[in-house]
């Protein structure tokens, strides 16, 4: 099976800091160089946040960010430096490395990781010298400046992309503090699991976890588990329910109209984001056999029609893993997201 799930943990809003890296020029050809124009005209919208959030990628650092907490920060006066991996970056880590630091019980360390990214006061390209420097977690990193610019072993491959708070250097690696041992993270993750395929792993993750217990464990749905834990739903999930949850895949997700995604993270977005997703939750554990043909209420208040011709499909999405079981309910995962009727897309791109 393809273990599925909504790994409803953990994110939100501002690792599109690095999606200005489609903006700038090679930072290790060109420290000194400016920021570029369309970087420039990014910064006018506001805070690094903002910035961030306008570029339109990046999620994963966006989630992060959210699940540290750290968004009101970074939205701060400040002003900070910000040195932001790419996804890349992110997806370079030890496999399991970043879904555990999206539960909830590391949210300490995932803060200690990402502050230790920030340093204080705006420093562009230009005020960079070799050397160590103290960062807002309490450690230095190493700058370097021979064949580029560097920060302990990551390049800066975009410099100096301003916002109306500090700058932002997109870095090519994630940066550890020297006390975060990746290893100790992995140890209370799902390492049964990593030796389980298909439906084993999922009826082994299932075992007396709640649905955001399953999905995290599951290692996948990334856009999914920063929307539940930007919209304040992760304890709700959590609690005895029982839910049947329509989970939309991260392909799902990267289907709705660009910059829709990074709309609905933003705080100022939040109960539209809420019903969104309750628009993907149902009362109950309602199994696929369980299933009928017709309109059923969900918890946001309005119905989904389900359909049971040709597969089953939720409103116009597939359901492409069927009854993926947890304490607390059953997940069904989908092809698409789900939108309400109410929500215009439009109006949050607007």
């Amino acid at each position: 099976m393809r273990t599925t799930s909504t790994r409803l943990v953990a994110i939100g809003a501002v690792a599109g800091l690095l999606a200005l890296s489609a903006c700038g020029d090679d930072a290790n050809d060109e420290a000194d160089a400016p920021a570029t124009t369309e970087a420039s005209e990014a910064a006018e919208a506001g805070t690094i946040v903002e910035v961030a959030v306008a570029a339109g990628s990046f999620s994963t650092l966006v989630a992060a960010v959210e699940a540290a907490g750290l968004a009101e920060t970074l939205s701060s006066e400040g002003p900070f430096t910000v040195f932001a991996p790419t996804d890349e970056a992110f997806a370079a880590l030890p496999d399991g490395v970043l879904d555990a630091l999206l539960l909830p019980e590391n949210q300490e360390t995932l803060t200690s990781i990402l502050t230790y990214h920030v340093v204080s006061g705006e420093v562009l390209s230009t005020g960079l010298s070799a050397g160590d420097v103290e960062t807002v977690e309490g450690q230095s990193v190493t700058i370097g400046l021979e064949g580029g610019v560097t920060v302990n072993d990551a390049n800066v491959v975009t410099a100096d992309v301003q916002a109306s708070n500090g700058v932002i250097h997109v870095i090519d690696s994630v940066l550890l503090p020297p006390d975060v041992d990746p290893a100790a993270l992995l140890e209370s993750g799902a390492g049964e699991d990593e030796a389980a395929t298909g439906d084993e792993a999922a009826d082994e993750t299932a075992e007396g976890n709640t649905i955001v217990d399953v999905a995290v464990e599951a290692g996948s749905f990334e856009t999914l588990v920063a929307a539940v834990d930007a919209a304040g739903l992760v304890e709700t999930l959590s609690g005895e329910g029982p839910f049947t949850v329509f989970a939309p895949t991260d392909e799902a997700f990267a289907a709705l109209p660009e910059g829709l995604v990074d709309a609905l993270l933003l705080p100022e977005n939040q109960e539209t984001l809420a019903a969104i997703l309750t628009y993907h939750v149902v009362p109950g554990t309602v199994l696929s056999t369980d299933l009928a043909e017709g309109e059923v209420e969900t918890v946001e208040g309005q119905t989904v029609a389900v359909s049971l011709d040709d597969g089953v499909f939720v409103n116009d999405a597939e359901v492409v893993t069927a009854d993926v079981e947890a304490s607390n309910g059953v997940i069904h995962v989908i092809d698409s997201v789900l939108l309400p009727p109410d929500v215009d897309p439009a109006a949050l791109l607007g």
